[in-house]
This record gives C-alpha cells, sequence and structure tokens, in this order.
C-alpha cells in the first residue's frame, strides 16, 4: 500500500468519506473506518485478501 494512499483496506473509502483508524501491522500501515473495525476484531481471516498474514491474527473471544 502507498504511504499517500489512506483508505480503508475494506470498503477503500478515504479520509474525506470516514473516519480512519491508523493500523500498523508487519512493519506496514494500513488504515481500517470505523464500520469494518469489528472485522479486524472478531473475523480477521476474512482480511486475507486485504491484509497480508491476516490469517495468523488470533480474533477476540468473548
Amino acid at each position: 500500500m502507498n504511504d499517500l494512499t489512506k483508505k480503508c483496506l475494506v470498503c477503500e473509502q478515504d479520509e474525506k468519506t470516514v473516519p480512519l483508524i491508523p493500523i500498523l501491522y508487519n512493519e506496514t500501515q494500513y488504515y481500517i473506518c470505523p464500520g469494518h473495525l469489528p472485522i479486524l476484531i472478531h473475523h480477521p481471516e476474512k482480511l486475507t485478501d486485504q491484509l497480508p498474514g491476516a490469517a495468523n491474527i488470533t480474533p477476540h473471544q468473548h
């Protein structure tokens, strides 16, 4: 991902459209919007196409 590209890694909305939360993972900065943050927390395996290595993230357990 280009450092100048600030878009949600899921829906690709930019910072002019939605608030974005920066994520640092594997020495790379990504962004995610609040609407898709629950996917990262509870189902990171669903992000394997957008976030390399997401299948290795342990989801939050209730």
